[in-house]
């Protein structure tokens, strides 16, 4: 793979997250396109592509990181240019899609985000989307436009495989993630067990139930993101308490804001595996922190697109 390969494509990066979009470029054996983005002193954003692009191809990479606001604002920005700039077609990827825990009315009078979102997207114009993990599958009938919904599934069966964890149980740590749950726990020959949990409001939860059996198992707890990592927390005590040995915990998208670190840090997880669909920086490291590195799918994902091949068998 090489520039004159991809002679009809750019690949752009936004501010999220450029050494994703750097280790993507490296993946395809191609540069990372020129753009200028900078910010006004009233805090606007600005950005100018720096290149004639005119009828290719163009990848945007803009994970949706800790400052959502602006790097949706960026995003847009980014796409404007885009097609102002006059190329062939745009597509967004977005391994950590934000807002889309949002997905539904929770309780009167309130918004429905993730479909905002969407429709913010779709005003501005592009053509595909490539993501990670969603919140919810249904936010994939948000968008007009095709979307190619990858998983990390893969990257964790390929990783718990290696460490060869013995009485093993995969842990779903709500309704929402059993099905994956499921899915995971057949790819690594272990059991089923599933946490029930309330949430009496925002960033917080109870765990109420569990079932499955979990006494004197090793247990690998498995979510699409960990964001405050109460639910985590909270639900590794409740399995201590019915006899759990090694716990082991798999997000997606490690969001971790807030008091996350502490909490995770301290909980005594035997590991804590994420991907790197956000920017981790060093502040937020701790020795269980693992984290595996999403760019060859997304590559992979991004190459099968150009050449028009079908792109199925990254789904799982």
């Amino acid at each position: 793979m090489n520039q004159q390969k991809f002679s009809n494509m750019r690949l752009f990066s936004g501010s999220s997250h450029p050494q994703l979009a750097q280790e993507i470029a490296s993946h395809l054996g191609i540069e990372v396109a020129k753009m200028q983005l900078s910010k006004f002193s009233c805090g606007e954003s600005y950005a100018r592509i720096e290149e004639s692009i005119r009828g290719l191809e163009a990848y945007i990479i803009q994970p949706i990181g800790l400052t959502p606001n602006d790097d949706y604002m960026e995003l847009f920005l980014i796409m404007d240019a885009l097609k102002r700039s006059s190329v062939s077609r745009i597509h967004v990827v977005i391994p950590h899609f934000g807002y889309a825990r949002q997905d539904k009315k929770s309780a009167p009078r309130e918004p429905i985000s993730s479909r905002l979102m969407a429709d913010l997207m779709s005003a501005v114009g592009f053509d595909r989307l490539v993501t990670m993990d969603l919140h919810s599958d249904q936010i994939q009938g948000f968008f007009s436009q095709p979307v190619d919904h990858l998983t990390a599934m893969p990257l964790f069966v390929e990783y718990f495989k290696k460490l060869d964890i013995q009485n093993l149980c995969v842990v779903a740590p709500d309704t929402g993630r059993a099905k994956f749950s499921k899915k995971l726990s057949d790819q690594l020959d272990a059991t089923l067990a599933i946490m029930h949990k309330t949430r009496p409001e925002h960033n917080v939860a109870e765990i109420t139930n569990v079932v499955g059996d979990v006494a004197g198992k090793n247990l690998l707890i498995v979510d699409d993101m960990v964001d405050t990592a109460g639910s985590v927390t909270s639900g590794l005590k409740a399995l201590r308490e019915l006899g759990a040995q090694d716990i082991y915990l798999a997000t997606t998208h490690g969001v971790f804001s807030g008091p996350a670190i502490e909490r995770l840090s301290t909980a005594g997880f035997k590991k804590v595996v994420c991907t790197n669909s956000m920017p981790i920086p060093e502040e937020k490291m701790f020795p269980e922190l693992e984290i595996l590195s999403a760019s060859p799918m997304l590559a992979e994902a991004i190459k099968r697109n150009y050449e028009k091949r079908s792109i199925s068998s990254l789904f799982l």
